[in-house]
């Protein structure tokens, strides 16, 4: 029997795709927001498309804001943007 693949819904193109596709972006028990690149990180957890439109649209939506029920700042956006850029670029 094959094993099952989670499932993760992106917040930028609302697709399902696999959780290994996707980025998490978490906010840690602190408030800290941040790419997760491995999955791994303590926190509540959304999951973006490594395309960096897709995190323009979750921006736009506020699909971030409602998935952390809190206030998101430019700041951490413009950070997400230039880390998903760089990352994107190798």
């Amino acid at each position: 029997m094959p094993k099952k693949i989670p499932m993760r819904q992106c917040l930028g193109c609302r697709e399902m795709k696999p959780k290994r596709e996707l980025i998490r972006v978490v906010r840690s028990p602190e408030g800290e927001i941040a790419l997760d690149f491995n999955g791994k990180a303590n926190g509540r957890g959304a999951y973006v498309c490594p395309d960096p439109d897709c995190l323009k649209k979750a921006e736009k939506s506020k699909a971030l804001d409602r998935a952390f029920s809190a206030a998101v700042p430019v700041e951490i956006y413009e950070k997400l943007h230039a880390e998903m850029e760089a990352r994107h670029d190798r």
